[in-house]
């Protein structure tokens, strides 16, 4: 017997449940339903408004279901036969209309219930084990708000109620994680639709937050011999049709903005779009003069905000934005440097995402897919630079066959955080396609020109997409280097606001971020207040902390510390921020 795997049991759950909608409902059409990360979804399109209270009688059936035992059945039939099967569900109709003529149609049947389906798939439906829905969500049909709106429910598998009491007090602990609640409690950021979704505000909390980030990041790149630039926001048409952008990404742009150029006779329309990525404008700086095998490696970095058309039912808080900006560096290199630039970016890529907390991270070499563009040859090389990188620096990893872009071979780095839950965040990607496309090239020892090798490199993704991690990584309790507000001074009283005034001064001027509760509200209020807010040190003042030149400290972790000379403060906070 085949091992029975996680993603075989999410995605046999997705279909019992479609199967269950249907027969608890009326007149109900099903699109599709995939294992997800942390669970499954389905998409249905039927009268009845599914919700919450709707679930326990949909896992009751689903229940009864998985405890018929009856098997999942694969079977490979023709396209008039699979067209008879689905008869009357028009939107897996469609989706047969996709496949290929000449191409295997792959079909699983469990009791009366038929998907089209490459599956794999449990053996029978008690393997599936507990099912339990979570939310249900608006989804546009294939992605496009053209189309109607499905209805997509969420679920999740245990293999029995112990492991669901498990998971769903992670998930209850997720929700009161959610970086679009503590982003609001803690005004660290906002989204308006009096701007337009998916485009976020950085309050000035957040902004604090970033600073901190943007300024490390910085620091960190240099040291690391990378040159950082400033790329501008559009490019003019042409940028993007040799790029390819606009053959293949026309869809996730914004749409061009047509302006006038010149002027009488000689005017004309030229065509801008808002840039969806930094590539091309890298390129350019690499072009802007002949390069040598001397000025190799060029590291280029850029925290580059780039624009995205993100449709409604994918765009998620932060984790999904329509403008955000990306930890973005191009690296471009000899065949001869190339494995020691790989090692260099993953050691890089590991010492910046321990700093933030994260020390668990999973490597995943994908490799050339079906389609490709670039020598074999090449591809070879490319593909054993970064799987030697990745053994030379002793770092485990899991190969992906076949899921390489179809321009390069990458590695992909994923984090786990607080509760476990794994993010893609590190990027180490080969690109044969644009060093032809705008071809590059550098003059060798030979005095011959060679083309370079080009890698995209990102450690942390998005700012945006990685601050709503750190959110909830954190649950908003941030370390001390990265909270908003690292110090909260309280004044017993208004008799205290002077001396309050001077600690403040006395510690910005040790570079800490530091506020004054000028409230009229009591001492223990005004200590809950800061508790809520989750900042890391409270400084309590009064007559007598003036009179000793001491401050009384409360410590987020550690609780009372008493009373310190702000000197002796001063130097636990530089000790702990160190970076």
């Amino acid at each position: 017997m085949a091992e029975i795997t996680e993603e075989m049991r999410r995605h046999s759950a997705a279909h019992l449940t479609a199967r269950a909608v249907q027969n608890v409902f009326e007149n109900v059409q099903v699109d599709i339903g995939p294992a997800t990360e942390d669970g499954f979804y389905y998409d249905f399109d039927l009268e009845h408004r599914i919700s919450p209270e709707d679930f326990p009688k949909i896992e009751a059936e689903i229940a009864r279901l998985v405890a018929l035992v009856e098997p999942f059945v694969r079977k490979t039939v023709s396209r008039d036969e699979c067209a008879k099967l689905l008869e009357g569900q028009k939107y897996k109709l469609e989706r047969l209309g996709d496949i290929p003529e000449g191409e295997d149609i792959s079909i699983y049947t469990v009791g009366d219930y038929v998907e089209m389906c490459r599956g794999p798939h449990v053996e029978h439906s008690a393997q599936i084990g507990v099912v339990k829905l979570t939310r249900v969500a608006g989804s546009y049909y294939r992605g496009d708000e053209k189309n109607k709106m499905l209805q997509r429910v969420y679920g999740i598998v245990a293999k029995d109620k112990a492991e669901l009491d498990a998971i769903m007090a992670r998930e209850e602990e997720a929700r009161k994680r959610d970086h679009r609640v503590l982003g609001r409690q803690l005004e660290l950021f906002a989204i308006t639709e009096s701007v337009g979704p998916g485009l976020a505000h950085w309050l000035p909390k957040g902004a604090r937050i970033r600073v901190a980030i943007e300024e490390y990041w910085r620091r960190k790149h240099y040291e690391a011999g990378y040159e950082i630039v400033y790329t501008p926001h559009v490019g003019r048409s042409n940028l993007w049709q040799t790029s390819g952008h606009l053959g293949f990404y026309r869809e996730g742009m914004f749409p061009s903005m047509k302006v006038q150029e010149g002027s009488g006779n000689d005017a004309y329309i030229e065509e801008y779009y808002v840039k969806p990525m930094n590539c091309p404008f890298h390129i350019q700086i690499y072009q802007f003069k002949k390069r040598s095998y001397r000025d190799l490696p060029m590291r280029l970095a850029e925290l580059g905000t780039v624009y995205r058309y993100e449709k409604d039912g994918v765009r998620h808080g932060l984790f999904r934005v329509r403008g955000f900006t990306q930890d973005d560096a191009h690296i471009f290199c000899t065949p001869g440097q190339i494995v020691q630039e790989i090692r260099d970016t993953v050691r890089f890529a590991k010492g910046m995402l321990g700093k933030f907390g994260f020390s668990e991270i999973q490597a995943y070499l994908s490799t050339k897919p079906e389609k490709a563009v670039g020598d074999p040859e090449r591809w070879e090389q490319a593909t054993q630079s970064l799987r030697d990188a990745l053994e030379q620096e002793g770092m485990s990893y899991e190969v992906d066959e076949g899921g390489g872009a179809f321009y390069g071979p990458k590695i992909d780095m994923k984090i786990k955080d607080a509760l476990g839950r794994p993010w893609q965040l590190g990027t180490v990607q080969f690109d044969f396609n644009l060093p032809e496309r705008f071809d590059l090239s550098y003059v060798g020892a030979d005095g011959k020109e060679h083309r370079p090798y080009m890698v995209h490199r990102a450690l942390l993704g998005s700012i945006e997409r990685f601050f709503g991690i750190l959110i909830e990584h954190y649950a908003g309790a941030f370390p001390l280097w990265l909270a908003p507000e690292q110090v909260r001074i309280l004044p017993i009283s208004d008799k205290a606001l002077d001396y309050a005034r001077k600690v403040q001064s006395g510690l910005r001027e040790a570079g800490l971020r530091v506020d004054i509760d000028l409230s009229a509200e009591k001492l223990g209020a005004k200590i809950r207040e800061a508790s809520l807010q989750k900042i890391p040190y409270q400084v309590v003042v009064g007559p007598r902390d003036e009179a000793a030149e001491t401050v009384s400290v409360r410590s987020r972790s550690e609780g009372d510390l008493g009373a310190m000379k702000l000197p002796e403060f001063v130097a636990k906070l530089r000790a702990e921020t160190a970076l």
